[in-house]
């Protein structure tokens, strides 16, 4: 091989990292699997006072994500958010990551959460389940400047059945 040869192969690969990156923390998010750190202890009273959730990478890339979002709705209003910073989480791993939670009226967005916890764990039932949704979006640039987001919508229930979940993949 001469001397362009190798430069042009060498480009190539430099060109075709950050696209192969991306690529595979789209995947990896889209894989991810997730719970509230301690298992069978969480409460939506418990996330919007902030703290910490696992994040299980079942491929054996590394995955990143910009922002991982727990948003919740009740009757189309949105209560709040909770919020994971950037992480990348290593192949085939788990780790833990804390979690801001955010909202405009924070007071009632924990009455209901505290009216909901009661209700998912069989007490009287003072506010429709049904209404209840969490929407999870996770932000992933593509090569740093493109934007690029995943949106997962589930019921409220659902949601905290996840986060109690016992198992994952990699733990």
């Amino acid at each position: 091989m001469n001397k362009h040869s190798i430069i042009t192969i060498i480009a190539i690969i430099i060109i075709i990292i950050p696209f192969a990156h991306s690529g595979m923390s789209i995947l990896g998010v889209q894989q991810l699997e997730y719970r509230w750190d301690n298992p069978g202890q969480f409460s939506f009273f418990a996330m919007s006072n902030s703290g910490e959730m696992e994040f299980c990478n079942t491929i054996p890339f590394w995955t990143s994500f910009q922002k991982f979002e727990v948003a919740t709705f009740y009757d189309t209003k949105h209560l709040g958010s909770f919020v994971v910073n950037p992480t990348t989480i290593n192949p085939l791993s788990s780790t833990v990551q804390g979690g801001i939670f955010s909202s405009e009226e924070i007071a009632a967005a924990q009455h209901n959460f505290m009216t909901l916890d009661f209700e998912f764990d069989g007490g009287d039932i003072r506010l429709d389940p049904n209404k209840f949704m969490i929407v999870i979006r996770a932000d992933m640039p593509i090569i740093g400047i493109i934007p690029f987001s995943t949106t997962t919508q589930m019921t409220g229930f659902d949601f905290d059945k996840k986060m109690n979940s016992e198992n994952l993949t990699c733990g």
